[in-house]
């Protein structure tokens, strides 16, 4: 090594080490901006919703009041109709998702598959306010004479599910708005499932299909052991999508502050009071109440990111043993 190639390397050796020392900061100051901003966010809530926390407490979850009038408020409605609408949807979207991702990867021809990839994907790019106005004056009009009437004739009088599927068919409420959040989140459940089934090696599902084995056995036995951390991990964040959605379901939920009897009855969710009344709250508590729902509303999507981040990792830990 000649003299000046030894005086190069150590100055070669400090460039690399203050480089990698800037990545490393600009990685790290990058990951702390998000966890301020969550923490932020969370400050805030807490900050603006503590009036209405400690005049009605605990009680503020459960009760099913909310009258601006007299200023008495409860979460338990909202609560109810979020945690409804979403489970309908999740219960219509995952299984679609399911069949749509399926048959792109495994039964449709080569030259369908891009199409219905295309389409899907311009389906989550539609704004949920053209979701909803769809909803209230071309699928609500469609369920209301059509759907709702045969399903309560149908299903009317069956125990537990008769009771579900009851109430006035005036196509707006609780069932209308988890079919329209289902129709929304299908588009990212299933992107997400069909990237995760792409990745299963092809020599696996060759393997069954020579043993004689369905597609359908492929699928349970093969595909879904292999992709269900990305499976789950795709029901999750449609399962997000759908408790913060605001727009589509403000207009098709009905926005009535009462715990529906039957799917079929109006209903509202915690987004949808927070665009109805945000704007028109005057006072204190009124306004204290509506970002206690918001704060509501943080904490039960938090709570389902740590419950899926824990179901991935015992899933993980079990595909490791």
């Amino acid at each position: 090594m000649s003299g000046a190639e030894a005086t190069l390397a150590p100055r070669k050796k400090t460039v690399s080490a203050i480089g990698d020392r800037v990545f490393h900061g600009v990685t790290a100051t990058s990951a702390l901006i998000v966890l301020a901003l969550i923490g932020g966010i969370a400050a805030t809530l807490v900050v603006g919703a503590w009036p209405a926390l400690v005049k009605f407490g605990p009680s503020f979850v459960t009760s099913m009041a909310w009258n601006p009038v007299t200023d008495q408020y409860g979460a338990a409605v909202a609560i109810f109709g979020t945690l409804a609408s979403s489970a309908l949807a999740m219960a219509i979207a995952v299984p679609v998702s399911f069949g749509i991702a399926l048959f792109v990867t495994e039964l449709a021809p080569v030259w369908l598959r891009q199409p219905i990839s295309t389409a899907v994907e311009l389906l989550a790019a539609i704004p949920s306010i053209i979701y909803g106005m769809w909803g209230l004056f071309v699928f609500a009009p469609f369920l209301s004479t059509y759907v709702q009437p045969w399903l309560s004739s149908a299903l009317g009088d069956w125990p537990v599910v008769g009771y579900l599927f009851s109430g006035p068919p005036i196509g707006i409420g609780i069932f209308t708005a988890g079919l329209v959040l289902a129709i929304m989140i299908i588009p990212f459940v299933t992107a997400v499932m069909r990237d995760t089934f792409e990745v299963v090696p092809g020599v696996l599902k060759e393997s069954s299909y020579a043993l004689g084995a369905t597609t359908w056995e492929v699928a349970r036995s093969v595909i879904l052991p292999y992709t269900k951390t990305g499976v789950i991990g795709g029901i999750m964040l449609g399962l997000g999508r759908a408790l913060g959605e605001t727009m589509a379901v403000t207009f098709v939920i009905g926005n009535a502050h009462s715990i529906p009897d039957g799917l079929f009855y109006p209903g509202n969710s915690i987004a949808a009071t927070l665009a109805n009344e945000f704007t028109e709250a005057t006072g204190e508590i009124y306004t204290s109440a509506l970002i206690a729902l918001g704060l509501v509303l943080f904490v039960i999507t938090l709570i389902v990111l740590i419950l899926a981040r824990l179901l991935l990792l015992r899933l993980s830990a079990q595909e490791g043993q």
